[in-house]
Formats: C-alpha cells, structure tokens, sequence
C-alpha cells in the first residue's frame, strides 16, 4: 500500500459558481431577443421529463475489446505517403470500425426496450474498446455507413462525422480535427504511431477515448453514441496484475479493469434519445427558479429558443445503461471514469447499503483511490472520499471491495448540482444526490493480486528555457454565442503559429462569473504552473500531466506545453461540446523552426 495519502475532498475547483449575474450582463450588455440569445429557454427535461425506469435492473455492458483484422480486407489499401511518419513507425495492427444507424437498448422496461435510434460503431455504443501497446503502431479504418441526410431515423444527428483521438500524440491528419470529417459513403484512415510525446517515456498515457468531433455538431454527434475507449499499455501500467516484472505497477486487470463512460441523455415517450436543440413554454420567473441558478436565461422571459448553454439529460447512463448494477468481488477493481457529455459535471460519492439494508454514508472503504488525472497516471495515488469528474475528464481510480460484506451494495452517487440551462455548476453539493449505478458485492473468487502501487509516473522535467512565447487566451459570452480572445471560431482562421520543439506558457482566463468550462487542447498534454496566480503544490491533484482545464468562473490557469514530433493543425475548445459547437474554440498549427509567429 502506499507510505503517503493525501486524503482530498474535491469541492469545486473555483468558489463562486452560482453568482449573481453572467459575465455579458455585469458588463452592461442588454439581452438580446430571436435566435441570438435564448432569453426564454427552459431545459425540456423539465416540462417533458423521460419516462420512468426501474433503478438497477440491467446490468452493465462491458464493451468488448476491438479485433485486428487483416491489412488485405481494408480495401483500397492503406496508403502510408497520406500519414505523417507512417514508415517510421509502420503499423503492427490494423482495424476496420462501421459507424452505422441502429437501435440501442439504454433499458429492458418499455418504452425503452424496443431500443432507441443511435450512431453505432460496430453496432453498439459505446463503440469498442482498444487495447493498445506502446510500441505497436495501430492503423484504424472507419467507414461511414450512415444514412444520407433526411433518410435517417436519429431525430438530431448530422450524418457527416470526424473521430477524434483524445488525446492522442497524433498527426493532424489521424487526429479527427473538426474539419476532417467524412459523409455517408466515404471513409477515413487514422494512423496512431502509438509512442510516448518526445519520446519521454515519463509522457506515456494510459486511459485515452474517441469521440466524435464534427465541425458545428460535435455535442449531437457525441450524443447519438459516437464515443468510446482507447487504452494504451506499456511495461509498467502492462494490463496484468500477475506481471512477474518487478517494476510493473500491478493494477487490477482483465475483468477487474472496468471502463465506463457516462452521459446524461433525455427520451421522448416511446424511448428515443431526444437532444433539446429547442425549449417550450416560458422560463421560470425570478422567484420561482433556485436562488443558485443565476443563468440569463432564467432571469429574462422571452419566447421559445435554441439551446446555446448547455444540454442536460435527465438519465444518468453508464456505458449508455441507465442506471446499471454490475456484480463485483470483494477485492480490487479499477475503474476508469470519463465524462462523455455533453454538457453535465459529476461530482462522484460512494455510499454503502448493508445486506439488511442499513444505509450507511461513513465507512473506512468509501473511498476512491486516485490514480491517475486525464488518463496520465499520476506520480503517487492520492486517496478521495468524492472525485469530481468534468466534460471529458478522464479519472483512473481504484475501489477495494474488501472492505465490504458480501450481501453488501455500494452506490456510486452523484452530488453535482447543475445550472438548469447547462453551462456549470451552481456551486452546491446536493445532500442526497442521483444514483448512477450500484455495485453488489459477491464473496472473491480468489486471492487478489493486484497492487495501489506507492510510487507511478515521474513528471517530465518543466525547463523554462524552451519557452520561446507566452500567449493568453480569454474565454467568454458576447453577443449570444461563445468566444476566444473575443472571436468565433473560424475554420480558414489560424489563430497561432508554433515551431516544433518549442514550449510555450498559455494563460487560459474565463471572463464569465457564472459559467464553467472544461477547456481541452489537442495533441500534447501540459503541465499546469499556477491557478489563479498561485503555484500548483506536490501533492495537488493538479500536479499532474494534463488536457482538460476545468476553467471555473473569473479563474485564471497558466500552464506549461510542448509541441513534438509532427507537423499540422490542431484545435482548442471548450469541452462543454455545446458550447464548441457555438463557436468556443480556435485553430493552431504546428510549423517548421523559423516560421511561427
């Protein structure tokens, strides 16, 4: 077990979520009327809530692990002079995935049981999860076999899609940027060259995810089931908790490695998936909404409107199973948690139900073991009663069942409260919150041999004298639609220049005192230097190798970045995708020494 814990209750990253006004009004800004600002907004799920379900009636599904196929069925065949260093790193594996309309079944009682309408991947969603290894090149084909536009049966969709690996070291042409998207009929070939950024074996990942990144559609996109696991090995975190390696970390492996993902998602009465791109009805008058939820469009009344904030549903699915129970033995799991959105945040609690059904909050084994903050394993766990899991957020974490009875049921509980409209938190804890899912403690089938290792990853070195310069980037509301430094996003606009092998420190501001926003940057993970102008401490769950910045209001992050190894045009985005979608994101590329800007 480890020598040191720093045991953290993870509140909000920054205080203040449910303040008085958005940033755009406290500037004086006058609220707009018609589609630009969506003064009479009121979150469906509201007035035309999901038909009920039983609680953990189903159990979880367990996505399988994606199967090489043979190079000579990929037909054409793949074509190394379209990827950046393919003959350098050639591919070991290669794989064929079919992105396709299906049903779902998100639960067994009706309406739901006959499957809503979803974008598949091989038939399911999530899609499935890839087993990779340092050092093994991957080359992964996806189709598009999606109906044309106006033939389909997904109500909300646009068949045109992009795969995003997040948050792979990856060339931009296999990174799945917004702009690369491909329409029914057509395919695109990624080529993940599956090696460490810089060649650092201190920047090796292990919990990665794909997901759609459609230019203006990635929140419905996503939604309709576009997303799911990429897991990369090595000889340290190797994916066998039997490892005779005496350096190998000995996580729990196999079937006690579990991935879930969760989305909030919304039905219509007959059990499809809806997405709320429209409100009905009036919003809520001043007093009567929650003296937290602030947002403008709960102040103002006005007429029906577009969703610009955010898109919450009001089923909590893991693995797109509402409410699923998964048995387990009373030993280790690891659990890799990721938020898929859209726009919900998580803040995740354990909570014990005896076999007589004595509820019981406080026990020595409600708690989580932390190992690892955006997929990247951190450099000692860090022991949490709660773990606060944002829009694309991936937290690798370690619960140990041992310490429960067989008979026994924990309850994976979320005590996030939401804005109504989507766009953050409102800054409560919710005292009994939602259920997500509930484990059932079966007796161990034998010893357990994994491991909480005391020690994991080493940080790479921060040498200030690669920094060639320092940019800002303020992000924020104007005039009805989300910005950058005051700009849409613009796909023929390259917003900056930077020459490979470079650093550079970027200040990231959210000049919103309301809003939250989770900010992703592709391609290379950072180190984040200062929060709000103070120093990130060894031992901080930010002291880690990172790609979401969990941006509160009025907060201020400064972190330190690297760009290696490859050429090209990557994006920064907000990860609340429906604020991507409005335009909170910019381009930047990667260019030769001598020609950044």
């Amino acid at each position: 077990m480890p020598k040191r814990r720093d045991v953290l209750k993870l509140g909000a990253v920054a205080g203040g979520l449910g303040m008085a006004s958005s940033g755009a009004l406290a500037r004086g800004a006058v609220p707009q009327s018609g589609l630009v600002f969506p003064q009479g907004f009121t979150p469906s799920i509201f007035e035309r809530p999901s038909p009920p379900s039983t609680p953990f009636k189903d159990p979880l599904y367990r996505m399988p692990v994606a199967q090489p196929v043979s190079p000579e069925l990929l037909t054409p065949s793949p074509d190394g002079r379209r990827h950046q260093r393919f003959y350098d790193f050639p591919p070991a594996k290669y794989y064929r995935e079919v992105i396709a309309e299906r049903r779902w079944r998100y639960h067994s009682d009706p309406p739901y049981a006959d499957g809503s309408w979803s974008y598949t991947m091989n038939g399911a969603i999530p899609g499935p999860t890839y087993h990779a290894y340092y050092g093994e090149p991957a080359f992964v084909r996806r189709v598009n076999q999606l109906p044309d536009i106006g033939q389909g049966k997904v109500p909300f969709a646009l068949p045109s899609t992009t795969m995003h690996m997040h948050n792979g070291h990856t060339a931009s042409e296999s990174d799945g940027i917004p702009t690369d998207f491909m329409n029914p009929g057509e395919f695109w070939d990624h080529h993940y060259a599956n090696f460490p950024a810089g060649f650092d074996n201190r920047e090796i990942m292990n919990t990665l995810w794909y997901h759609d990144h459609r230019l203006d559609f990635t929140a419905p996109n996503v939604y309709a089931g576009l997303s799911g696991f990429y897991l990369l090995f090595d000889e340290l975190d190797s994916n066998n908790e039997n490892d005779p390696n005496p350096n190998a970390f000995r996580l729990p492996s196999g079937e006690y490695d579990i991935p879930m993902i969760f989305h909030d998602v919304q039905f219509s009465e007959d059990g499809q998936a809806i997405f709320d791109f429209f409100a009905a009805g009036e919003s809520p008058s001043v007093t009567e909404k929650s003296p937290t939820d602030s947002s403008p469009s709960t102040i103002y009344k006005g007429t029906d409107n577009i969703t610009l904030f955010g898109m919450l549903g009001d089923k909590i699915t893991v693995n797109r199973i509402i409410q699923p129970f998964l048995d387990v033995e009373a030993r280790k799991y690891r659990f890799r948690l990721l938020n898929g959105g859209p726009s919900r945040f998580y803040n995740f609690w354990l909570r014990l139900e005896r076999a007589d059904g004595t509820v019981v909050d406080s026990h020595p084994g409600l708690k989580f073991y932390i190992v690892s903050n955006d997929g990247n394993l951190l450099p000692e766990p860090i022991e949490s009663e709660n773990v606060e899991v944002w829009v694309a957020n991936r937290y690798d974490v370690i619960v140990d069942f041992s310490a429960f009875a067989p008979g026994d049921k924990v309850y994976l509980v979320n005590r996030m409260d939401m804005r109504r409209d989507g766009a953050g938190p409102t800054g409560r804890l919710l005292d009994e919150g939602e259920l997500a899912m509930r484990f059932d403690v079966m007796p161990a089938v034998g010893e357990d041999p994994s491991r909480i290792p005391d020690f994991m990853r080493e940080l790479p070195d921060i040498n200030m004298d690669e920094v060639r310069r320092e940019r800002t980037w303020v992000f924020d509301y104007d005039n009805g639609l989300w910005t950058v430094n005051g700009k849409l996003m613009d796909a023929n606009r390259i917003d900056a220049n930077i020459e490979q092998g470079s650093a550079e420190i970027w200040t990231i501001r959210n000049a919103g005192n309301t809003w939250a926003h989770p900010i992703h940057t592709h391609f290379e993970e950072f180190q984040i230097l200062e929060v709000n102008g103070r120093p990130v401490k060894d031992g901080d769950l930010l002291r880690a190798r990172k790609d979401i910045i969990e941006l509160g209001p009025n907060m201020e992050i400064k972190f330190f970045g690297r760009w290696r190894d490859f050429f090209g045009t990557h994006v920064m985005h907000c990860h609340n995708v429906v604020h991507e979608d409005h335009e909170m994101m910019i381009q930047w590329r990667i260019v030769p020494p001598g020609q950044g800007d």
